[in-house]
């Protein structure tokens, strides 16, 4: 297993393209997450010049987790589609913190699909992302998580604070959390 990270400017658009395809069959076909995609391909207005990926893949390219970091000084996820999430506080906007999204970590060719996150990838693959952010000067990454990632955070003793009370939005319990870096 290996990580490939980037900007969405450096990285070449296949190496995209594969990307969206991965989310697309994560989140839309395992999932089942109604976003409005073309098929095969999930990308939303997020997926432009200052983002960055991750992946954590095979020795043969088969890709097995991803996330995409997002500065926060221009519009993300939690600021723009999940900010009830966020009760009154303001949606951060600082250059040393990022927004943490489309973060998967499946195995779509396991005999047994599952739903769930392979829970040693995941936590591989964030900390991939934290020291990736790191190189960049963040400090913190935020993420809107179903509550549950919080178990996934604790084995993997990262640190993290929920922002704000769970809600319920779209028939899943979520939060806007905190990792620190």
């Amino acid at each position: 297993m290996g990580f490939v990270s980037g900007s969405y400017t450096k990285l070449k658009p296949v190496y995209l393209e594969r990307i969206a395809r991965y989310r697309y069959d994560v989140f839309v076909e395992r999932l089942g997450w109604k976003l409005q995609t073309l098929p095969g391909c999930e990308l939303d207005q997020f997926d432009h010049e200052d983002a960055h990926y991750l992946t954590v893949e095979q020795d043969n390219g088969e890709i097995k987790g991803c996330a995409r970091l997002l500065p926060t000084l221009r519009p993300y996820l939690l600021s723009e589609i999940f900010s009830p999430l966020l009760g009154e506080h303001p949606a951060p906007a600082r250059k040393d913190v990022w927004e943490l999204s489309r973060f998967a970590a499946l195995d779509l060719n396991a005999p047994t699909p599952c739903k769930q996150m392979n829970d040693e990838c995941a936590i591989d693959l964030l900390r991939a992302a934290m020291t990736y952010a790191r190189s960049f000067g963040v400090t913190r990454l935020i993420s809107v998580s179903p509550v549950g990632v919080g178990r996934l955070l604790k084995r993997g003793g990262i640190r993290y604070e929920m922002l704000t009370p769970p809600k319920i939005l779209n028939n899943q319990k979520l939060v806007a959390c905190s990792m620190l870096l």
